[in-house]
């Protein structure tokens, strides 16, 4: 609590909203701020609950002291004193009501209904829109560095390609596109507001790394296996074998995308329903999949062939590696799979 009014009156609003109890805390005037070098007040500026009878000035200098110390710090503030301090912090909050216009001016956020609640709530949707952009890279480049390894292979080996160029760009854009927009529509985790925050040098692909590796690698081993198996096994033409690797191939992006929408829980504890535009996007990306497969002039554009019953029970199979293992990796607390990141504290001023 940064504030002009009297050591004993600030105490007092403390105590009442539970900042603070009992007698064991801190108390900072604007008469002590003045006596304390900056290196001084970086030192107790965390001990410190609450700053009594302070001017614009010292608002600075506490911002810039807990910056210094590698905080977030958030200021609320609604008088024309506060908008230098709003201005220096990382997120200055104003009072839409009570503010004046110059602090809202210098803030980046204005509390329309002057509840501070509404931070919360704006912090939550916050969490939710970032942890829902990094599952929508998640799906995507777990479900595209396989395509790469597939054609490296079959360049390499001197074979036919497993995917052909329009197949690859209907994988990207169309059986792709709609699961990965649908991630937007993902609510948030229950406990998203009980995590530490996020470290904010930390990169939008940290953790995901493994994830990402073993499922294009679950991946790839299908599609291959898939065209292999057609091509030497099965005796299958060239197109039919490719058919294959390609039905696998969508089968496993419209499987793999329900282990993206969380990092800590699986499908399975989620629910298929909770994210019905998910749920409609695969069941459309199904059904244009098998318009490929069995409307002549979609076989003739995309060089497909009719497959049989058992062809498909070859490329579900070969596609729930994505649904049915990944959960039971990445979803288990092991040891080696390190989940979060160092706890650290956000100071809201």
């Amino acid at each position: 609590m940064i504030t002009g009014d009297h050591k004993l009156t600030a105490i007092a609003i403390a105590k009442e909203i539970g900042l603070v109890s009992g007698s064991d805390f801190m108390v900072l005037t604007g008469v002590e701020l003045d006596k304390m070098s900056d290196e001084e007040l970086v030192k107790v500026v965390d001990e410190v609950p609450i700053f009594a009878r302070v001017s614009p000035e010292h608002k600075v200098r506490i911002v810039k002291a807990l910056k210094r110390l590698g905080h977030i710090v958030a200021m609320t503030g609604d008088g024309v004193n506060d908008a230098p301090a709003l201005k220096l912090a990382d997120i200055g909050i104003a009072m839409g009501i009570k503010g004046t216009d110059v602090t809202k001016e210098a803030s980046d956020m204005i509390l329309a209904d002057d509840n501070f609640a509404t931070i919360v709530r704006a912090v939550r949707d916050g969490r939710a829109i970032y942890d829902n952009i990094r599952k929508f890279v998640r799906y995507l480049l777990a479900c595209n560095f396989d395509e790469i390894a597939v054609i490296t292979t079959c360049v390499l080996a001197g074979l036919e390609p497993a995917l052909l160029p329009l197949q690859i760009l209907w994988l990207n854009l169309v059986t792709d596109g709609g699961p990965a927009i649908a991630l937007g529509f993902d609510p948030p985790d229950e406990d998203i507001m009980d995590r530490p925050p996020r470290d904010p040098n930390e990169g939008i692909l940290s953790n995901m790394e493994l994830f990402i590796l073993v499922s294009a690698t679950f991946q790839y081993i299908g599609t291959m296996g898939a065209y292999l198996l057609g091509l030497y096994l099965l005796k299958d033409s060239v197109a039919e074998a490719r058919t294959l690797a390609f039905i696998q191939a969508v089968l496993f992006e419209l499987f793999v995308v329900f282990n993206c929408r969380s990092e800590k829980h699986s499908i399975y504890k989620l629910g298929f329903l909770t994210n019905k535009p998910l749920l409609i996007a695969d069941l459309v990306g199904i059904v244009l999949t098998l318009a490929l497969v069995y409307a002549p002039p979609l076989q003739v554009i995309f060089e497909t062939v009719r497959l049989t019953v058992y062809d498909w029970i070859v490329c579900i199979v070969a596609a729930s590696g994505g649904w049915l293992v990944l959960p039971e990796l990445f979803m288990r607390p092991l040891p080696f799979f390190g989940r979060g990141g160092k706890k650290r504290r956000t100071v809201e001023s």
